[in-house]
């Protein structure tokens, strides 16, 4: 039983391993030629292929799902098309327990992909967002193409860069009151933080008066805000590249700014579930291959992978919009089309045996 297990393992891993291979070299092609359109004197060619080589492990967690549901109906696609299944079943071997030998493997994918996702894809992202920045001009005056929003209180900030270690890049601050009347605005070339505060330096402020305004220039002056390097370095970030850890503490922090969190939450939901997500599409492509993809091509069965794939991606990605656009729960978006393909693999698994 050993040997049939690690026969079994080797089989799905390697086709996931390729399939995803194939997939995430696609996906930095098709970067690689969008990034192209940013080159300028300091965001060079090459500055492009390591800001999407930096990249990669995002991608690879990205992919992970699809990769799975494909690679299983290659791997036990080409066991079938062996009639390995076959004599596997004639030597006595339930179809519930070759379900569960495809499924170790896959759980231990599943571990890998979690820990992957909250340590490492944040970072390198991060790294790879704010490099990026910085040579698209994060010193310079703000630009409106590029840079993040953030707002706390009455004020809005936009930041060129946010780099690693508490450093920013080109701060603008609009400062308004209760009527949303503009009373200051301020720029400085850069701020970094001093643990409890931020200090901006080489900065100037323009204050409005209702006839006329001032303007005031400073080398250094403090700046007080409830914004820390680790909320800084999640506005970096888009909330697919963000650990849970930081998922929630951002959400957290909207909330109490009056702002609206459930893009962050349904992003929380999609990582806490993708463990479900991948197991669920993992049992669509066992019940399909024992059921009506048994005498089927290859590549049929790659085109089937493929086609489920797209379907439950693009349920997701109209199901989690729809939840806040109407205000149901983030948890339902994420968890009904997970839920749906677990029920039709047991199914089609039930049919089977």
């Amino acid at each position: 039983m050993r040997r049939l297990t690690g026969y079994i393992a080797t089989s799905v891993l390697g086709s996931i391993a390729l399939v995803l291979l194939v997939i995430v070299a696609l996906d930095a092609i098709g970067a690689i030629i969008d990034g192209t359109g940013d080159v300028s004197k300091d965001y060079t060619f090459n500055q492009v292929m390591i800001y999407v080589a930096l990249t990669i492990p995002g991608r690879i967690y990205e992919h992970i799902p699809m990769a799975a549901l494909t690679g299983c109906l290659i791997g036990l696609g080409a066991l079938a098309n062996n009639s390995e299944l076959v004599v596997m079943r004639a030597a006595g071997v339930s179809v519930l327990r070759i379900v569960w030998l495809v499924l170790r493997p896959i759980l231990v994918l599943v571990v890998v992909g979690a820990l992957f996702g909250e340590y490492v894809v944040p970072y390198t992202d991060q790294y790879a967002e704010s490099r990026r920045m910085l040579l698209k001009g994060g010193k310079t005056a703000q630009e409106s193409v590029s840079g993040f929003w953030n707002k706390e209180g009455n004020e809005f900030m936009h930041f060129n860069a946010v780099y690693p270690g508490g450093v920013l890049f080109g701060v603008t601050r609009y400062q308004f009151d209760d009527n949303h009347v503009l009373l200051e605005s301020s720029f400085a070339g850069r701020a970094s933080y001093q643990g409890e505060y931020w200090v901006e330096e080489l900065g100037a402020v323009t204050h409005f008066f209702g006839d006329h305004t001032e303007v005031s220039t400073f080398i250094t002056r403090d700046w007080k805000t409830d914004l820390s390097p680790e909320l800084l370095s999640l506005v970096v970030l888009p909330p697919e590249s963000l650990a849970m850890k930081g998922l929630h503490q951002y959400s957290n922090y909207l909330n109490d700014q009056g702002q609206d969190a459930s893009k962050y939450e349904l992003v929380f939901w999609r990582k806490a579930l993708q463990p479900l997500t991948i197991i669920s599409l993992v049992l669509v492509a066992i019940s399909f291959v024992f059921g009506p993809l048994r005498q089927v091509t290859m590549g049929y069965r790659i085109f089937a992978g493929v086609v489920v794939g797209l379907v439950f991606r693009t349920s997701q990605d109209l199901l989690g919009p729809a939840s806040i656009v109407f205000g149901f729960s983030p948890l339902l978006a994420v968890v009904f089309p997970a839920a749906l393909c677990c029920l039709v693999g047991i199914v089609l698994l039930r049919r089977a045996s």
